[in-house]
């Protein structure tokens, strides 16, 4: 049991992708404290924005238009191409059928 943590411990340091401890992962509530914080708004009315925001976002992309956030980025629809797979457990060819996507592009403001 030590033998195999501390080849996670030296595993993790060698794989930045894997060590997610250096990388803080923000969630909704502590979105809507900074937008509160940021706009002078109540947690409440910083909720009430976000969710707007998100169902705005949402709606548009869902009925196929693009969205803009100039310095941001953009979301967007994209058509994924019907092909062929296996599945990893029979070794058998599969068909994975068309889908469409939403897909990000980030803005100038967020590429480093």
């Amino acid at each position: 049991m030590v033998i195999i943590h501390i080849f996670v411990i030296r595993f993790t340091e060698i794989n930045p992708i894997i060590n997610i401890k250096k990388h803080k992962v923000m969630n909704k509530t502590e979105l809507i404290a900074k937008i509160a914080e940021g706009a002078g708004l109540s947690k409440v009315d910083a909720k009430k924005a976000l969710e707007a925001t998100l169902d705005a976002v949402t709606g548009a992309v869902k009925a196929g238009d693009k969205v803009a956030l100039i310095g941001f980025g953009t979301f967007y629809v994209s058509e994924r191409a019907a092909r062929k797979g296996i599945n990893v457990l029979t070794k058998e060819t599969i068909n994975i059928p068309a889908k469409k996507v939403v897909k990000f592009k980030a803005g100038a403001d967020l590429k480093f």
